[in-house]
């Protein structure tokens, strides 16, 4: 079965999910109006501000992942990245130690050994490798929609690109010190 989810039905995901999720990002930069006044605090290294911005709009996302890992349940990441990393990149770099200290963990892999592996071709969300939520773009980096699909087949192909990107995916620990000046002083 595949249909359409957003918003509330999306976020119930995390709680419904009974081993964990994973998520595959391989976009440089991501159009998400939300989070623009805390890109322009990051672009001047406002970290005061950015850390005030981040506890008002990232609060329900911050506590769902608590919730999600302190019950036994994880939640990962890999974030194919080009290199130098953009400086979108280098904005989710500053907040990666947040949504460590939720829970997350959050592995980086260079775009040019990701292209090497065959993996999945669209940016998606993995739960308890039975359910993907695949993430659709518009031009802009914009999410237009995300189509929830349970096919075994599918899935399974999903749940290899997962294996396969976490397997040689890097910490953020190891990572980010590669990058100095994307971390926060």
């Amino acid at each position: 079965m595949t249909h359409l989810v957003a918003g509330g039905d999306f976020l119930a995901l995390f709680t419904q999910m009974r081993s964990g999720a994973f998520r595959l990002e391989l976009r440089d930069r991501y159009n998400v109006p939300e989070e623009r006044a805390r890109w322009e605090a990051f672009q001047v290294r406002d970290w005061a501000e950015l850390d005030r911005l981040n506890e008002s709009q990232r609060a329900t996302w911050m506590r769902l992942m608590r919730e999600a890992t302190m019950t036994g349940r994880h939640v990962q990441r890999v974030r194919v990245v080009s290199e130098p990393p953009s400086d979108y990149i280098r904005f989710e770099l500053a907040l990666n130690p947040g949504n460590a200290d939720a829970g997350e963990d959050i592995r980086y892999l260079p775009r040019h050994v990701a292209d090497d592996l065959d993996l999945p071709s669209e940016d998606y969300w993995l739960f308890d490798r039975r359910r993907l939520a695949l993430m659709r773009f518009d031009d802009d980096d914009a999410l237009v929609s995300t189509e929830l699909i349970d096919d075994p087949g599918t899935v399974a192909r999903y749940s290899e690109g997962r294996d396969t990107a976490w397997a040689v995916a890097t910490p953020f620990a190891e990572y980010v010190k590669k990058w100095r000046g994307a971390e926060r002083p």
